[in-house]
């Protein structure tokens, strides 16, 4: 993680080297995998390219955690409205009245 941000951002390199950083948003187990949504911190709000991005967590051969891409869409798809679920029922909450 990156400390010039925070414990809450990752710094990843993509495929062509390029660096990128992330903001975590949340971590969920789901189907027997772990998955976590992140946000693109060093992109505008604006920009179309802006979302969710929803990472599979797994442990490569030295026992590091790595993060990989979903390819199978149905799979995405299902862990994307388990994520929508969690984030906009944490959301009701916090503007529900207190009585």
């Amino acid at each position: 993680m990156s400390e010039e941000y925070g414990s809450d951002f990752v710094t990843m390199t993509d495929e062509s080297g390029e660096e990128f950083t992330l903001e975590l948003i949340e971590c969920i187990d789901y189907n027997g995998k772990t998955y976590t949504a992140f946000l693109p911190a060093d992109m505008d709000e604006n920009d179309p390219d802006y979302g969710l991005v929803i990472l599979c967590n797994s442990v490569d051969e030295n026992g590091e955690e790595v993060f990989d891409t979903i390819d199978d869409d149905d799979e995405l798809e299902d862990v994307y409205n388990q994520f929508m679920r969690i984030l906009f029922d944490d959301e009701e909450e916090d503007n529900t009245p207190k009585q």
